[in-house]
């Protein structure tokens, strides 16, 4: 393949991606904020739950250990 080609190739590539990029519905800032709070909620959820579990089954094998 020849320089030239592979300069074509490339700029090709990127007017392609402009063109994509120009397709794309981009989220309004009250959309966007609504979102990014609801992944944040949602990650400190489960989150907590998931030191509640560790939490419990930690002091649980501690309980059976000290059993035996």
């Amino acid at each position: 393949m020849s320089e030239k080609t592979q300069k074509k190739g490339v700029s090709g590539w990127f007017k392609e991606l402009k063109k994509e990029f120009k397709k794309i519905i981009w989220p309004d800032k009250m959309t966007l904020a609504k979102q990014t709070a609801a992944v944040v909620s949602v990650s400190v959820a489960l989150g907590a739950v998931i030191a509640l579990i560790d939490f419990f089954v930690q002091n649980g094998v501690d309980i059976l250990i000290n059993l035996g």
